[in-house]
């Protein structure tokens, strides 16, 4: 069952192997979704500082069914955070936050502000000074893993150039239609994880017809489809939902993609993220 298998990091944590997004789930409600998800099986749950729902994750993680020590709760510096003294204030307010002694993994959750995310400026030095900041939390055991988000090969050679622990985990964008190929094997080189959010496309995979019918050879949903496709590649997928009965049915994954129906499924065209097009990362 894929929600015991886990992921081994470079540093020698482990990590399980499908995690539970929280995008968009309202922090007055997301503690008795991530109670519901420990009750299904899950035991890796994914927040962030922008999702302003951390206060509930930490709820929902303190009062779970099983010990904290069985979670795997990450969660991510916001964007617009470039500077050593900022990134170690932001840190230590999200632990108080979230009422929680350590984080299993904190990751920087975009190489650029927001507002700037199609900006040349790579924002190098303060990618640098945040990711001190990590290093040095990482190192006093208020975290058990660092990591970066939406980094390209330059963000990620930027940090290695420099660092004294290497970036663990890189979240990135990946799923049918939209596989970042060469980044995912530089990752690899490297011994970085990669998670892939929005599995589903932000839901727009769900109505692309030759998607459909490829689910339906497997028997399988669309949804199932693209978390299996992310798992193949060797990818932690972080499907977000409140539904208990999705939790379920995503978790679900006993069946095998073939080389055939794989090679076709990373060959698609893009998918158009339609509203979601307004977000950065799904801008293009």
């Amino acid at each position: 069952m894929i929600l015991q298998e886990k992921y081994v990091l470079s540093n020698g944590v482990e990590i399980p192997k499908l995690g539970l997004g929280t995008w968009f789930i309202s922090d007055d409600t997301v503690a008795d979704v991530v109670k519901e998800a420990v009750k299904i099986g899950y035991r890796h749950i994914d927040t962030a500082q922008a999702y302003q729902n951390e206060r509930g994750v930490g709820e929902g993680v303190r009062n779970a069914a099983v010990s904290r020590e069985e979670l795997f709760v990450t969660t991510k510096l916001a964007a617009e955070i470039k500077t050593y003294e900022e990134a170690v204030k932001s840190i230590d307010e999200s632990l108080e936050r979230m009422g929680l002694d350590y984080l299993d993994l904190m990751i920087i959750h975009s190489p650029k502000p927001w507002q700037e995310y199609q900006a040349e400026d790579r924002y190098f030095e303060g990618n640098k000074a945040a990711w001190k900041a990590l290093e040095e939390a990482y190192q006093a055991g208020k975290l058990k893993a660092i990591g970066v988000s939406n980094f390209e090969k330059e963000d990620l050679e930027n940090i290695m150039e420099s660092c004294t622990e290497p970036p663990m985990v890189n979240q990135v964008l990946a799923h049918i239609s939209n596989t970042p190929t060469d980044l995912i094997e530089f990752c690899e080189q490297h011994q970085i994880l990669v998670e892939a959010y929005s599995p589903i496309g932000h839901g727009e995979l769900m109505k692309d017809k030759a998607v459909q019918d490829i689910a339906a050879k497997y028997s399988v949903s669309v949804p199932q489809l693209g978390i299996r496709y992310d798992i193949q590649l060797g990818l932690l997928p972080l499907p977000k939902t409140a539904n208990p009965d999705h939790m379920k049915t995503n978790a679900a994954l006993d069946f095998e993609i073939s080389d055939e129906d794989m090679n076709t499924l990373k060959s698609m065209d893009r998918i158009d993220y339609g509203e979601a097009s307004m977000f950065p990362v799904f801008a293009g």
